[in-house]
């Protein structure tokens, strides 16, 4: 993965914009502590996102997805185990960017988390 300055910052910018509008839609105001409630969610839902990639990736599930595949596709066709393919090979979302954008928007909330306690 190469990294893009210009690309990290436009995803970083588009994460704040959708915090500030969840703002105004959930609490209809703009406040710090909003702010860090909402930030919290997107950005621990990135950190998990980019986990659960990379769990699959690890080929944790691989032999649950086999053997789902398997027993749903019974009766239609004959196939052997070894030829199904496993999760981590039918996934191919990188992991990183999600862990990226994550950190730095939980980094920008700890920030507004120091402000509002100071």
């Amino acid at each position: 993965m190469r990294f893009n300055f210009k690309k990290n910052l436009i995803i970083l910018s588009i994460t704040q914009t959708i915090i500030v509008i969840a703002s105004l839609f959930f609490h209809h105001n703009i406040s710090l502590i909003h702010y860090i409630d909402i930030s919290f969610y997107i950005a621990a839902g990135l950190i998990l996102l980019s986990l659960l990639l990379y769990t699959i990736h690890s080929g944790f599930y691989d032999v649950i997805s086999k053997s789902f595949n398997l027993a749903f596709s019974r009766g239609r066709d004959k196939r052997r185990f070894e030829e199904v393919p496993g999760l981590s090979e039918l996934i191919s979302i990188d992991e990183k960017p999600f862990l990226l954008h994550g950190l730095i928007n939980g980094l920008l909330m700890a920030a507004a988390l120091i402000a509002y306690y100071l």
